[in-house]
């Protein structure tokens, strides 16, 4: 099962979703407060549900990765990049399967 995992960072806190075997598939953004860090991580649980959410995405250096968006159409988390759109495509689907269920710890 996945976790999200809120730490501190030199600028405020953000979360990381962490699959099951702890490799991180979702960084958020750096948040001023611990509540609207809590707030993201619910609209993870709630938004990664729905496919046309994810926003499927080549970096400059033709790298695969995805932004998981709110209904409003804000970015609330970015994968890492990826050698394929096969990997992209499978941790989409491991943000999907971790997210709902995750339980939120603090580092």
């Amino acid at each position: 099962m996945g976790k999200f995992v809120v730490r501190q960072t030199p600028t405020g806190i953000k979360f990381d979703l962490k699959a099951g075997n702890g490799q991180v598939i979702l960084t958020s953004e750096v948040y001023t407060t611990k509540a609207a860090c809590l707030n993201g991580i619910e609209s993870v649980k709630k938004n990664s549900q729905e496919d046309s959410r994810f926003e499927r995405l080549d970096s400059k250096n033709g790298k695969p990765y995805f932004n998981l968006k709110a209904t409003n159409g804000q970015v609330i988390g970015t994968s890492e990049l990826y050698e394929s759109v096969a990997a992209r495509d499978n941790g989409i689907e491991s943000v999907k399967k971790n997210a709902a269920d995750a339980e939120t710890t603090e580092e």
